[in-house]
């Protein structure tokens, strides 16, 4: 059998047990997790042989060759002790094994998956078919929406769209502060080994593998995925130093700097902790961040990430990050930092997103592009350009998915190549444009600084035949009073 059947068999394969199992009561998380642990185990087992001859640290007696002939009971009992000891090794085999449990409850089903896996030489197929694999997986989980796991997972066609726009040049770093399942860094190295775009030599090749990424995050299940997906795509060394850091990114400054940013910070505006008081109760306390290298001190958590990804930056360099519509918006730390960022960065770009598109639902997000900027006296920023890409825009998950095409409009208008080279398509006598730029002393004279801005007419408050299906309107409703509940709390509070 061909390599290209062969992973076409084990795709099919793959989402036939997905299915099996979720079934049974099994979730694509769970599922997930144990198909990263026993492909792992496969793949150690394949590097171990010739031509390969890599020791990953596996011990002999939690090795797959030790899993592969047993069934029933005795392959249970082996599997939990080798998830167990695997847990407590050190460098990445601890971080992938680390809190891992055998959540398949029926030996049977476990053999099959065994079997499945064990069908496959995972070495020898390449990374971009394990990873389509691997990225099914991680959006069918995305899609299940009691796990809560879409909030982590990023649509891949606007992903590809703000990978197109930052125009990325090989041997630069990339840094995503909340890297989720590392949906950035794969586009990112897709775009940088792209052929058509460049043809990289070794030294630069090299660097991409182990240098260019680095990543924060937060979820340890998250974590854990965002390695294999890594390991899978051939990004990153399994005996070196792994390039996620498992921990909160806010809590202090890295000292690391980068040539990109590219993030999705997660959703939800505050940081909190939660705690048991002295009555046994447990009490919730917003989270305040402290930094001196922060304009201002707020407990919302996206103006802190927006405010962190401005010191990750290198003098020159350039970020692409998705905010909600609050960060455009909201007065007191955010006009600060919405200042701030006009005056230090060439604040160039918004994008403004449908709603739709995320899994979570109701999400008005944006994209905003700006370029950080050396110390000056005078606003780097001299004029902002919007891309409205919401009015009268639908898309639903599943009848009407955002499609990479979708964003090539704005690419186009973007202009990556030579950004100054622009053309606006709104103008008077074209109201309906979606392209529009707006000077610094326009935006600055807004009430708050606010860079919430539209102008294209909303067809669906005239025309009644092209309101959004009830399901949709259901969800911004939903969307816009949680908003109004979080904004009326912080008032009150």
């Amino acid at each position: 059998m061909s390599n290209d059947n062969n992973a076409s068999a084990i795709t099919q394969k793959v989402w036939a047990m997905c299915g099996v199992l979720y079934d049974d009561g099994v979730s694509y998380g769970d599922y997930l997790e144990q198909i990263t642990y026993l492909i792992f185990l496969k793949m150690a087992s394949e590097y171990a042989k010739t031509p390969y001859d890599r020791n990953l640290g596996i011990p002999e007696t939690y090795t797959w060759e030790r899993l592969e002939n047993l069934a029933g009971a005795e392959l249970e009992k082996q599997y939990k002790a080798t998830l167990e000891n695997l847990a407590g090794m050190g460098g990445i085999l601890g971080r992938i094994f680390q809190g891992a449990q055998n959540k398949i409850s029926e030996a049977a089903k476990l053999k099959k998956i065994v079997n499945m896996i064990g069908s496959v030489n995972w070495v020898s197929m390449s990374s971009d078919v394990k990873g389509d694999i691997y990225e099914g997986l991680l959006e069918k989980n995305a899609s299940d929406t009691k796990s809560g796991a879409g909030q982590y997972f990023t649509p891949r066609p606007l992903i590809r769209a703000m990978v197109e726009c930052l125009h990325l040049e090989p041997k630069k770093t990339i840094v995503d502060p909340a890297c989720g399942t590392g949906g950035f860094f794969l586009a990112a190295y897709n775009y940088l080994t792209d052929t058509s775009k460049m043809q990289l030599d070794r030294s630069e090749l090299k660097f991409l593998q182990n240098k260019t990424f680095r990543g924060w995050e937060i979820v340890s299940n998250t974590y854990r995925l965002c390695l294999m997906n890594m390991f899978l795509h051939n990004i990153g060394t399994i005996d070196g130093d792994p390039l996620i850091t498992r921990n909160d990114a806010l809590l202090s400054d890295p000292g690391e700097r980068f040539d990109y940013v590219l993030t999705n910070p997660p959703f939800g505006k505050k940081s909190s902790m939660t705690f048991t008081n002295e009555e046994g109760n447990e009490e919730t306390e917003d989270l305040v961040y402290n930094r001196q290298d922060f304009w201002a001190t707020s407990s919302n958590k996206q103006l802190n990430f927006v405010q962190h990804i401005h010191t990750l930056l290198k003098t020159e360099g350039k970020a692409a990050v998705v905010v909600p519509d609050n960060v455009l918006f909201e007065g007191g730390a955010g006009e600060i930092v919405r200042k701030k960022l006009l005056e230090t960065t060439d604040f160039h770009t918004i994008l403004r997103l449908p709603t739709g598109v995320f899994y979570k639902q109701g999400v008005k997000a944006n994209v905003i592009f700006f370029d950080n900027k050396s110390a000056s006296k005078n606003p780097w920023t001299k004029e902002v350009w919007v891309y409205d890409f919401r009015t009268n825009k639908r898309f639903t998950l599943k009848q009407n998915p955002l499609q990479y095409e979708d964003l090539q409009d704005f690419i186009t208008c973007y202009k990556p190549e030579d950004r100054h080279k622009r053309r606006q398509t709104w103008s008077e006598t074209n109201p309906e444009g979606r392209w529009r730029k707006f000077t610094y002393n326009e935006i600055i004279t807004r009430d708050k600084t606010s860079l919430d801005i539209f102008w294209v007419k909303d067809n669906s408050l005239t025309d009644l035949d092209n309101l959004p299906e009830p399901e949709e309107l259901a969800a911004e409703i939903m969307g816009n009073l949680k908003e109004a509940m979080e904004r009326f709390g912080r008032v009150v509070g």
